[in-house]
């Protein structure tokens, strides 16, 4: 398939653009091919895709918000969250600001049969290719780095078999993620630049997608920490994505038990 367009990650702002610059010159050296096509398992959306709100449930064990949060063994966490009712994981490979690295990612694919989402920055292609071949079901794509590029890792992603969380944060992005033709759709509560929180963002974007038409998984992201924050998306969100309240719970399986409940 074709390269990928060249990203301008100048424009990012804030923690996000710090971040992600930083990835950038991780990779700088890496090749761009993305290598031969993958058959699409579509796993990640399958798992989300039920009668019941699904639960993303993530391998965090730092932030730039709250630094260390817990020092999670990534096979046993995972173990946790699935004994838990978590229809999927995820986990953080960004080293620098979340403690993430790759073996986190091999543990938990070599530990659960749940699909797992690697969560990282991505701003080259190697970073899908890898995903790939370290046994992930999904890889993150967020419209805030990729811009108009959106579609063309979008495609990638697809390439290589692996399903697409594409993050959004604003009305402006959402329009991007729908034209790129996104399948999953997170909406981040989160701003990246300022890192603050809003549970309001959620229910507002969620809404306008399904008056567009979007027909695909849509995922609640950021800043739920009790079941009555989560009845805010329930009815409106087909799964929600939880890192920090779950990792420094200290009882991963109960703790994602307890946000579930009705």
């Amino acid at each position: 398939m074709n390269g990928l367009p060249p990203l301008d990650l100048s424009r990012v702002p804030g923690v996000l653009g710090r971040i992600v610059q930083e990835r950038a010159g991780d990779y700088r050296e890496a090749s761009p091919e993305p290598g031969p096509a993958r058959p699409a398992a579509r796993r990640f959306e399958a798992s989300l895709n039920g009668p019941q709100l699904a639960l993303i449930a993530e391998v965090k064990r730092a932030s730039p918000s709250q630094g260390a949060i817990a020092p999670l063994d990534p096979a046993l966490s995972a173990r946790a969250y699935e004994a838990g009712g978590a229809s999927a994981i995820s986990v953080l490979t960004e080293p620098r600001h979340f403690d993430g690295n790759p073996q986190a990612l091999h543990s938990v694919t070599g530990a659960v049969d749940l699909p797992v989402l690697r969560k990282d920055f991505v701003v080259h292609p190697a970073m899908l290719r890898e995903a790939a071949e370290w046994n992930a079901a999904a890889a993150l794509l967020m419209v805030s780095v990729l811009g108009t590029a959106t579609g063309a890792y979008l495609e990638m992603t697809h390439h290589l078999g692996l399903d697409a969380l594409v993050e959004v944060h604003d009305e402006a992005e959402l329009d991007v993620a729908l034209a790129a033709g996104a399948r999953i759709i997170g909406v981040n509560n989160r701003d990246l630049t300022t890192l603050n929180i809003d549970l309001s963002v959620s229910p507002r974007l969620i809404r306008l997608a399904r008056r567009r038409g979007f027909a695909g998984v849509l995922v609640a992201e950021s800043g739920y920490r009790s079941p009555d924050q989560i009845a805010q998306v329930r009815g409106l969100a087909d799964a929600v994505l939880v890192g920090s309240s779950l990792a420094g719970s200290g009882d991963l399986a109960r703790a994602a038990r307890d946000l579930l409940a009705v």
